[in-house]
């Protein structure tokens, strides 16, 4: 089974690929991806990589702390996504007294 690892703090030029090749320098990666704002397709600065649980806690380890890209990372376990209250853009009875 493969576990999830969090990366955060990501350089705007770093891109699935290269976040690829630098994590299986730890190990086995069953994929990267990074995360894209939805409007302007630009990095958001953070992403995922998918490791073998083997692999993945030496990877904590090895990138945590460290510099990719010219900058600091932030590397864990990722965690599951919890469900959010929906948001309202408006339109709702919003009067200001």
């Amino acid at each position: 089974m493969a576990k999830k690892l969090y990366v955060g703090n990501l350089s705007w030029t770093t891109t699935a690929d290269s976040l690829k090749d630098a994590f299986s320098k730890a190990g086995s990666v069953v994929s990267a991806n990074i995360i894209t704002d939805k409007m302007t397709g630009r990095s958001r600065g953070f992403g995922f990589v998918e490791m073998e649980d083997a692999d993945a806690e030496g990877a904590i380890s090895m990138y945590n702390g460290k510099d990719l890209d010219g900058r600091t990372l932030t590397v864990n376990e990722a965690r599951p996504m919890t469900d959010r209250p929906r948001r309202e853009f408006g339109g709702g009875d919003r009067r200001s007294y």
